[in-house]
C-alpha cells in the first residue's frame, strides 16, 4: 500500500525556518498572525507560511492576512484535488502555483473567484489544454489598453477589463494559478529593432516552459505575435519571489528574491569569456 502524500514533505523544514527567522524580525507584525494560523489546517498554515517567509517586506506590512490565506487556501486544494497539481515538482508548484506574487502588481485576493469562474471550462483537461482555455476566458474578460498608471491587481483587471500589457500578463498568470497551471511573467525590457518592451506569460507543459500572449489565444503554445522579435531579443527574464533552483541563468538573488534569464526559450544563445 502507497505511503499517503505529505504537503510539501521536501520544503517543510526550510519553509518553517525561515517563518520563524521573519517573525524573529518583526514579532509585532507576526504575533497576530501567528493567532490565526492557529485556526487553519496544518497544510493551510504552512502555505501561508511560505507566503510570508518570502514575501516582500512591503506585502507584509500593506496586506492583511485575509488576502493571502485566499491564495494559500486555493492552493492547498488544488494540491488536494487535482492530481497534475499534487504530482508537480514542489519548488515548481510554490513559486508557480501557489505564490501570490506576480511581479509589482497591486495586490487582492482573486484565486479562489478565478477558479470558481473557469473551473467548469477546463474540467479534465491536462496543463496544455487548460493553459490555452484560460487564455480564451482571459481574452474575453480583458484587452490591451495603454496607461502609465501603477500596475493593477489581477481582479482590477478583470473589473475593468483592459490593461496595458504587463497588467494582462500579471491576470492571465493569476487565472492560470487559480487552476493549477504553473505560470510566470516574462519581460522584454526593450526590443532589439526599436525604443519598446513586452510582457507575456510561460506555462509549465510536460516538464517545460511554453509561451503564450497574454489575453491573446492562439490554438496552440509557443505562437504569439512575439514571435520574430523575440528571436533576437536582447533579454528577456522573469521573477521568482523565493530562492529559486531551476536550471535557467541567475541574473540576480537575494535570500528571498530571484531574477533569472529566460532567452534561451526563445534565440539562439552561446557562451563566451571575455578576458579585460
Amino acid at each position: 500500500m502507497a505511503e499517503p502524500r505529505v504537503f510539501l514533505k521536501e520544503n517543510r523544514g526550510r519553509i518553517e525556518e525561515n517563518y520563524l527567522e521573519q517573525a524573529k524580525n518583526l514579532p509585532r507584525v507576526f504575533a497576530p498572525v501567528d493567532e490565526k494560523l492557529q485556526k487553519c489546517t496544518e497544510e493551510v498554515a504552512l502555505a501561508c507560511k511560505y507566503l510570508y517567509a518570502f514575501m516582500p517586506y512591503s506585502d507584509i506590512g500593506n496586506y492583511p492576512f485575509e488576502v493571502f490565506l485566499d491564495y494559500a487556501e486555493n492552493g492547498v486544494r488544488l494540491w488536494k484535488e487535482n492530481p497534475q497539481v499534487a504530482d508537480l515538482p514542489e519548488e515548481i508548484f510554490l513559486n508557480y502555483v501557489l505564490f501570490h506574487r506576480v511581479n509589482e502588481e497591486e495586490i487582492a485576493q482573486c484565486r479562489t473567484y478565478f477558479r470558481a469562474e473557469i473551473g467548469s471550462r477546463i474540467q479534465g483537461m491536462n496543463f496544455r489544454e487548460a493553459a490555452l482555455e484560460v487564455n480564451y476566458w482571459c481574452a474575453e474578460e480583458a484587452t490591451y489598453h495603454c496607461t502609465d498608471d501603477r500596475t493593477l491587481s489581477a481582479i482590477s483587471v478583470y473589473r475593468r477589463g483592459n490593461g496595458r500589457c504587463g497588467e494582462e500578463s500579471v491576470f492571465t498568470v493569476n487565472a492560470l494559478r487559480s487552476v493549477g497551471v504553473p505560470a510566470r511573467q516574462v519581460y522584454a525590457p526593450k526590443w532589439s529593432h526599436c525604443d519598446d518592451n513586452h510582457a507575456w506569460v510561460e506555462a509549465w507543459v510536460d516538464g517545460k516552459w511554453y509561451f503564450l500572449g497574454a489575453c491573446e489565444p492562439e490554438p496552440v503554445l509557443n505562437l504569439g505575435w512575439f514571435n520574430a522579435p523575440a528571436s533576437r531579443g536582447m533579454l528577456m527574464h522573469t521573477k521568482v519571489f523565493g530562492r529559486y533552483n531551476g536550471p535557467e541563468e541567475v541574473m540576480y538573488r537575494t535570500p528571498r528574491y530571484t531574477e533569472i534569464n529566460v532567452i534561451d526559450n526563445y534565440a539562439p544563445t552561446a557562451k563566451a569569456d571575455v578576458t579585460i
